[in-house]
């Protein structure tokens, strides 16, 4: 079968790495469709190949309005010519598509699939909610990763039962695969706190955005002094008014890092935190997935698929915006070895089991046989 994955932003490469390979391990011819990806190294294709087909000519720096712009200017065009391409295609597979409201009449006549990492945009702009519903309506089938997720997509926004399909995010494990020497951050050298160099080490990495909960999260570590929590992630808002009021024991790196210093974060914390604020457009987490992988515990809020995932042993569950059950969970699992060792081993298990990119791909291809066939 040839498949074309297609995420002509490149949001998210590690995604689409581990899906295009897992695909082509099970017998997929694969493509990867998608533009340069503009903040660091990434893995070689591992079995499929990689076509960067969209923003070829994109000016100014990465993040800036005028890369925005000269995207925004390329992006009918290059989807007209990208409709060529997918001529060679039995399934063409989206994983993000930011421009709902044009992206649904510009699609390939193909089987289309789209994967709905975000159920709506999280910070939408007037009409895009709308746009988005429309652009469900117009593909052939969406994945989403978790029962949650298909609940909201099926009941409270009106999608086809049907046409909604349960695929479980894998694990990232190639992201385990790095230098044993790989080297922390520069900005957490010596970072040592109150506890000295071996002391616990809570984790919370990825984009920093409103959602994801940071300021209740500070407001739960007040209290904690017997560990350090480190925050990882490039930011997208502002910080200031977070790092002033932050304690002591609190680092933060506020930049993109590579995969060999993401490797070193996971690698020295004893727990991830993911505290997202309550919201019905979330799905699933790629640090979740990465925290799985490495076998680690999480403490992490009861929004999106989290409890699908906490329900496998893997992590404590605790209620959005509440930052004194999120300092009881925190502490409670930092004082807590044995604990975090049985939490870690579910989190291995299910890195291997339910939440493996074999089992991904293997859904993945039935959904797109059905398609086809």
């Amino acid at each position: 079968m040839r498949v074309q994955i297609v995420d002509p932003s490149a949001y998210t490469p590690p995604y689409d790495h581990a899906l295009c390979a897992a695909l082509a391990r099970a017998g997929a011819t694969v493509e990867l469709i998608t533009s340069a990806f503009a903040y660091g190294a990434l893995p070689p294709p591992d079995g499929y190949a990689v076509h960067e087909r969209f923003y070829r000519y994109a000016l100014g720096a990465p993040g800036s309005r005028l890369r925005r712009a000269s995207k925004l200017l390329a992006h009918v065009p290059d989807m007209l010519a990208y409709r060529r391409v997918a001529a060679a295609a039995d399934v063409v597979h989206f994983q993000w598509l930011a421009l709902q409201w044009l992206d649904a009449r510009l699609l390939p006549a193909r089987p289309v699939v789209l994967t709905a990492h975000d159920l709506l945009p999280r910070e939408p702009r007037p009409g895009q909610a709308r746009a988005q519903r429309a652009l469900y309506a117009a593909v052939d089938a969406v994945v989403v990763h978790s029962q949650y997720a298909r609940s909201q997509l099926a009941g409270e926004l009106g999608v086809a039962a049907e046409k909604v399909h349960v695929i479980p995010h894998g694990a990232f494990a190639h992201l385990t695969r790095q230098p044993a020497d790989a080297p922390l951050p520069a900005e957490l050298a010596g970072a040592t706190g109150a506890t000295g160099a071996t002391g616990a080490v809570a984790l919370f990495f990825g984009l920093l955005r409103p959602y994801k909960g940071i300021g209740t999260l500070l407001q739960a570590w007040r209290g904690i002094e017997d560990a350090e929590l480190w925050i990882v992630g490039r930011p997208r808002m502002s910080l200031e008014p977070l790092r002033s009021a932050a304690p002591p024991n609190v680092r933060f790196v506020p930049r993109f890092v590579s995969d060999a210093e993401l490797w070193a974060c996971f690698r020295r914390a004893d727990l991830v935190v993911l505290p997202y604020t309550r919201t019905e457009r979330f799905d699933q987490s790629g640090v979740l997935a990465t925290a799985l992988a490495f076998g680690k515990p999480a403490v992490l809020t009861d929004v999106g698929g989290f409890a699908e995932v906490a329900a496998t042993g893997a992590a404590r569950l605790v209620a959005p915006d509440d930052p004194d059950a999120l300092r009881d969970a925190l502490a409670g699992l930092l004082g807590a070895p044995e604990e975090r060792a049985r939490r870690a081993q579910a989190a291995l298990a299910a890195a291997r089991g339910q939440y493996s990119w074999d089992h991904a791909a293997e859904r993945t291809l039935a959904l797109y046989r059905s398609l086809v066939g």
